[in-house]
């Protein structure tokens, strides 16, 4: 009878590559996939409507239910965090300084992305270099408004849930993270002032928030399926041929994203004596699935993953700033896009614009983007700073043929940025788990084993 040892039928089964391997794979399959659904075309019915294929339809379908997963998990993993981090924040003594240094860093790159955006406008004047039409205008349809910030800041239930009905009479609910953010500090520090009474909460919501964790990493193990459906719905269906008109406010946009993402960024870590390179191994499944999936929000779930466990940056400071950075920290759409585009749309139109209106568009990309925090998305924030500078909002129409092409890359540096400011105000305040730092690897999130989620490191900063 014939025996193996141990090491024999290790080596027999299959291995597979690693999880940053996996994903590299499936976003070469899946731009190989949405190609072949874009040369299949459209089906034609006998009344000559077009519908998508069974091939961009099944990539849709993946794409779409894997984003769903992660946003789904979002309300409950926010609001355990967040209550679990004020609950640590008894230990801490510098818990306002660190909340000061977040916002002002947030302020800073946001600064620094819409000077850069204004400087690519001035030269490379998209508005003038465009072979579109004025019949391309249209009414962009939603708006946004100084006011949205109370609206979007003030709970309209305890969970912070909303919900809309369709034309075909279905119920959609949705969520709002900033009013999540809001009723979570609240309930934390309430539980806080309650003293012993509240322990077994406490204790109720740490279980609840190792659960939570436990499904995310199983979420986060589809990560490669969901890559593969999200690029393959992006090549199949995304107007590529409008990009010809508008060849250089494009070029504009990614060279603006470039630039902070590549260089800003780089020049930030640096000053703050952090590695760059290990940033990005660290932060890359983050960026990388902002990038496919056009959502900061359904992303929100790895950015903070990746905050907290392969840049470390400490849990209880990691889930307070991570989803108010996925809300109000966009330095891709609430900076370089509205700067650009704003530009664009005047040139359009030859309305010259003064420098007192520079200066606004600076101040609402770096204030707008709060704001609106109760309404994301790029066009909310665009039609925020039109209005304020007085210019045409039909000019947002001229822009919706390409906008989800140039969100792909918008939301990846605002996923970025979202990573960036955490770890400097960490590493600033002392807090920074620096060995941590210098080991990052895109493969540590995806370890099953969680001690990360159980941790409860003192936040006591070296200043």
């Amino acid at each position: 009878m014939s025996t193996t040892t141990p090491d024999q039928q290790a080596k027999r089964r299959l291995r597979l590559p690693s999880f940053s391997a996996q994903i590299v794979i499936a976003l070469v399959l899946g731009i190989g996939l949405g190609w072949l659904a874009l040369t299949i075309g459209p089906v034609v019915d006998a009344e000559g409507e077009e519908t998508p294929n069974w091939l961009t339809e099944t990539l849709s379908t993946i794409g779409s239910s894997f984003v769903t997963l992660l946003r789904a998990i979002v309300p409950p993993l926010v609001f355990t965090a967040i209550v679990a981090s004020i609950a640590n924040l008894r230990k801490v003594t510098n818990a306002a300084r660190l909340a000061g240094q977040t916002l002002l860093w947030f302020a800073i790159t946001a600064l620094i992305s819409v000077a850069i955006g204004i400087g690519l406008g001035l030269v490379l004047r998209p508005g003038e270099n465009t072979s579109i039409g004025a019949d391309a205008a249209e009414d962009p349809g939603r708006t946004g408004s100084w006011l949205d910030f109370l609206t979007g800041l003030i709970p309209g239930n305890v969970l912070g849930l909303g919900a809309s009905a369709g034309g075909d009479g279905s119920i959609a609910v949705n969520f709002n993270v900033l009013q999540i953010v809001v009723v979570s500090l609240v309930v934390g520090l309430a539980a806080l002032r309650t003293g012993s009474k509240a322990e077994p909460f406490l204790a109720f919501n740490a279980s609840a928030l190792a659960i939570v964790q436990k499904v995310l990493w199983w979420i986060i193990r589809l990560a490669p399926l969901g890559t593969l459906g999200l690029i393959g719905r992006a090549i199949a269906t995304y107007g590529w041929d409008l990009l010809a008109p508008l060849g250089t406010f494009t070029v504009a946009i990614y060279l603006g994203l470039a630039l902070v993402l590549f260089v800003l960024y780089p020049i930030l870590l640096r000053a703050n004596g952090l590695p760059v390179l290990r940033y990005f191994r660290g932060a890359w499944p983050a960026i990388q699935l902002g990038f496919v999936s056009r959502s900061s929000i359904g992303t929100l779930p790895v950015t903070e993953r990746v905050t907290e466990r392969n840049l470390g940056v400490p849990r209880e400071y990691a889930s307070f700033a991570v989803p108010l950075g996925a809300t109000t920290k966009m330095d891709g759409c609430a900076a370089i896009y509205p700067a650009i585009a704003a530009i664009f749309v005047a040139q359009f139109y030859g309305i010259d614009l003064s420098v007192t209106d520079y200066l606004l568009i600076a101040f609402v990309s770096v204030v707008g983007s709060a704001a609106t925090a109760g309404l994301t998305g790029a066009l909310v924030m665009l039609t925020l700073t039109l209005s304020t500078l007085g210019l045409p909002l039909a000019g947002v129409g001229l822009l919706l043929a390409i906008d989800p092409i140039l969100d792909m890359g918008r939301t990846a540096v605002n996923v970025a940025g979202q990573v960036l400011v955490p770890t400097i105000v960490a590493k600033r305040e002392g807090i920074l788990d620096l060995d941590q730092y210098h080991r990052a690897d895109a493969e540590d999130l995806f370890t099953e084993d969680d001690d990360v989620a159980t941790a409860e490191p003192e936040l006591v900063g070296s200043r």
